[in-house]
């Protein structure tokens, strides 16, 4: 890898770019996913995108309109994905695992004009949550919506077969396009450029509640082909993504990733499954693997792993949670993934900061998070003095470069407080440099639980916690886990007088947040450790649980 060498997606869009991949490789495989018989090459996907593409332009979505996909990984996320890039209009990824509210939240604070979605997943029945938002929607006979408290919002479109009452279906959407004039996608592309924003990806943030991380072409590309650098991707892989869409992980490092080098986009399933992927590495004959350390674990335990075949297995990527060593290493030598990397970042830097190479000694690939890709800038700062530390001293990891976000969308003072005003992203990680440059995480400033990947903001969980009329006040923290990572705890002062059980607070938060914000652990307390100025000690909090349930041992795991 040379830093001074251009990437030839410098100056691109992702349109653009996925039609350059499609010009040079026509007949590799783009898309392959068994559950929903999908098996198309380059030349047939950047055809369906186009398809698609005339379809949002037939809507009436204009450049800089935002379209929303509620789903897990079905094929149409991926062609809404680059669609959407090609007609100029953003997209707006909703985890699949929200609610109601937290759907309701997203279509507002994004100013969400079209939403696409399935119509369910599991105990998920999505058309349902949406009527209970959008209640008006089930009274409608087709879109554009009569006027709601989601005002902006004009078009629902299902992915699924059946759409539901105001409803358009897929299909009826693609053929909207088929009357365009010919020259209208071609047009609209024209007017793109590499600095438009064309993502925004929600996350938590201070506030407890998501922010919308507004990221450019240039900023994904760059990142992705820097991704698929750091593994020496060519047209011959093929990368299993068994990560979700929605995330940066998937949609970034997975799917347009594997577009910038011509690689298959192998999908096992809509949503993670031990047994699916294993099944399609061997399958597909993958050469790269993605996931969460929780995701490999459940691979490597799973009764079927042995005696499968690996071998070919070269290369992927482990992030979104620290990295057991000791995984790793299991995922080296029983995988086959010789060349495996870690990489480290966050959705407001597009996402990857640093990132080992599949050249580094095994050594520094399971106990660092890499060194920063090209073009990206690191330094660590002191979090009390603000200083510039050395070598070997912890610090506030603060990125700048290609990968920076644009800022938070509708949200100036949280953008201010993230990217100084030299452009330096705080990340709010600590992490400690190696003299030879590569990077390792030692711990958060900030309170976020990191449970299998999904970022937790406690204040959210406790602030729908204080709905309940029967709780005072509550206090909830990551505890270490040896499958997830990290687990939420919660401890719950009840009010004088009133009584509730554990299972009943479960129930409650059922159906209100999304599962894995549910916390694990609950437990009732008459007071908490507190400061002289009354504040919530939640690192002793923490350490009374982790000695309580006996995770010493975890919580003091080596991880990268």
């Amino acid at each position: 890898m040379a830093d001074s060498v251009e990437p030839w997606v410098e100056g691109f869009t992702i349109g653009r770019a996925l039609r350059r991949t499609a010009r040079q490789f026509p007949l590799a495989e783009a898309l392959v996913f068994p559950q929903f018989q999908t098996r198309w090459n380059y030349s047939q996907f950047d055809s369906e995108v186009d398809r698609t593409a005339r379809g949002l332009i037939a809507l009436g979505l204009q450049r800089g309109d935002h379209l929303a996909v509620w789903s897990t990984n079905w094929p149409q996320w991926v062609l809404l994905q680059f669609a959407a890039a090609r007609a100029g209009v953003v997209l707006v990824t909703i985890n699949p695992a929200y609610r109601a509210s937290e759907l309701a939240y997203v279509l507002k604070q994004a100013d969400v004009q079209a939403l696409f979605l399935i119509h369910e997943f599991k105990t998920s029945t999505y058309y349902g949550m949406l009527y209970e938002a959008l209640p008006e929607l089930a009274s409608a006979d087709t879109s554009p919506l009569p006027g709601s408290e989601f005002p902006l919002l004009r078009h629902v479109v299902a992915i699924a077969p059946v759409a539901g009452p105001g409803m358009l279906g897929w299909e009826a959407f693609l053929d909207l396009g088929a009357n365009l004039p010919t020259d209208a996608l071609s047009r609209r592309e024209e007017e793109l450029r590499p600095g438009d924003p064309i993502n925004i990806q929600y996350t938590s943030g201070t506030t407890g509640f998501p922010k919308g991380a507004m990221l450019t072409h240039r900023n994904l590309l760059l990142n992705a082909y820097y991704i698929g650098d750091c593994q020496k991707f060519t047209e011959r892989d093929r990368i299993c993504i068994p990560v979700p869409f929605y995330h940066c992980f998937g949609c970034v490092l997975g799917t347009l990733c594997a577009a910038m080098y011509g690689c298959a986009m192998v999908i096992p399933n809509e949503h993670f499954q031990a047994l699916a992927t294993l099944d399609t590495i061997e399958n597909e004959r993958a050469t790269a693997i993605y996931g969460v350390p929780t995701m490999f674990i459940a691979l490597l335990d799973h009764p079927t792993f042995a005696g499968r075949d690996f071998s070919s297995l070269r290369t992927g990527v482990m992030a979104g949670s620290p990295c057991p060593i000791e995984i790793m290493q299991r995922v080296v030598l029983q995988m086959h993934a010789s060349e495996i990397t870690i990489g480290y970042g966050l959705t407001e830097n597009s996402p990857i900061i640093t990132q080992t190479r599949t050249d580094d000694p095994l050594e520094l690939r399971v106990k660092t998070v890499g060194k920063p890709i090209p073009g990206v800038d690191v330094k660590l700062l002191d979090p009390v003095t603000g200083e510039e530390v050395g070598n070997d001293q912890q610090g506030e990891l603060c990125s700048r470069g290609h990968g920076v976000m644009l800022g938070y969308y509708k949200m100036p003072e949280a953008t201010a407080a993230a990217i100084d005003q030299a452009g330096w992203l705080h990340t709010g990680d600590l992490a400690l440099r190696q003299s030879n440059g590569y990077y390792r995480i030692t711990g958060r400033i900030k309170d976020m639980v990191c449970r299998g990947g999904e970022n937790i903001y406690p204040r959210e969980i406790e602030e729908f916690l204080y709905t309940h009329p029967a709780i005072q006040d509550v206090a909830a923290v990551g505890v270490p886990d040896t499958k997830y990572v990290e687990e939420v705890a919660a401890w719950v002062r009840l009010r004088p007088g009133l009584s509730l059980t554990e299972e009943e607070l479960r129930q409650y938060c059922k159906g209100h947040l999304a599962h894995y914000k549910i916390p694990r652990y609950f437990r009732f307390v008459t007071e908490f450790p507190q400061t002289v100025t009354g504040k919530i000690q939640k690192f002793k909090i923490r350490e009374q649980m982790i000695q309580e349930l006996g995770l010493d041992q975890v919580a003091n795991r080596e991880t990268a």
